[in-house]
């Protein structure tokens, strides 16, 4: 169908004030029940002792707290620093954000050498976040040269997991031979692990796969079905290529392939 396929590689970044997401079920400290209740002031009084006495859970929750501004004003030097005590206290959450720190200037100045260290330091401990990332900066040789090969492996990492854009970045790896043979159905296997978890970019892909015949006999029915999921999502170039898929479509190709959209859930694991 010719349509440029989505080419996505900058990291994007999340935090989340969750003791649980952490994994530190078990920390009892009185500033989770604070937080929890939405009492910020509260947690800040009893995690800043914590952190101060080398805490590293404490030191990563207020990182937390300072660069998403929750309960504190926004500070990303303050974050900075909390996240760098417990950073070099093991901690692959704190190694991750303060390279993001690093990689996209939030509070220290842009350095990508720097955010590489402590990515991997994080991603060597099984980050699934920071294994995308880094692949994603050897990819745009971004403090690195360019390889798409270290990339790969890296993604293949974070994929594994389960991470969803990883997987996305999988499938385009194979789809364009990216440092990997390209293989076709590889790419739609890891494009429809992607899509599965709602990332419109890989249900455009997907659905471009359809409607070619790559790695799969073409099917405009699956086609429109997964273009469709991406247009709902805002992706402006499936709202063209729908329109054209429309066009090579009979009425009950077309009807079938609406229900489908309606009715499309993710699968189960």
């Amino acid at each position: 169908m010719g349509m440029t396929k989505f080419l996505l590689h900058i990291p994007l970044l999340i935090g989340l004030l969750l003791v649980p997401a952490l994994g530190w079920a078990d920390f009892q400290a009185a500033g989770v029940d604070a937080s929890e209740r939405g009492d910020y002031e509260t947690a800040l009084k009893e995690f800043r002792p914590l952190a101060n006495k080398g805490d590293k859970r404490a030191q990563t929750i207020l990182g937390e707290m300072h660069l998403l501004g929750i309960g504190v004003p926004r500070n990303y030097e303050e974050a900075g620093k909390w996240y760098r005590l417990a950073a070099l206290q093991g901690v692959s959450q704190a190694q991750y954000w303060l390279g993001a720190l690093y990689y996209d200037r939030l509070g220290e100045s842009e350095n990508y050498p720097e955010a590489m260290k402590w990515y991997k330091l994080a991603a060597n401990q099984g980050h699934s976040d920071a294994q995308h990332v880094l692949g994603a900066m050897y990819a745009l040789g971004k403090g690195v040269p360019k390889d798409y090969s270290e990339a790969v492996k890296w993604y293949k990492l974070a994929a594994n997991q389960g991470h969803a854009i990883a997987q996305y970045k999988m499938g385009i790896s194979y789809d364009m031979g990216h440092g990997i043979p390209q293989n076709y159905k590889e790419a739609m296997k890891w494009y429809e692990l992607a899509a599965n978890q709602k990332v419109p970019q890989a249900q455009y892909n997907l659905g471009l796969m359809y409607g070619d015949g790559d790695g799969v006999p073409k099917n405009y029915i699956l086609a429109f079905m997964w273009i469709n999921l991406a247009a709902s999502k805002g992706i402006e170039a499936a709202i063209k290529v729908q329109t054209k898929l429309e066009e090579r479509m009979t009425n009950k190709q077309l009807a079938k392939a609406q229900r489908l959209a309606r009715e499309w859930k993710p699968k189960e694991e």
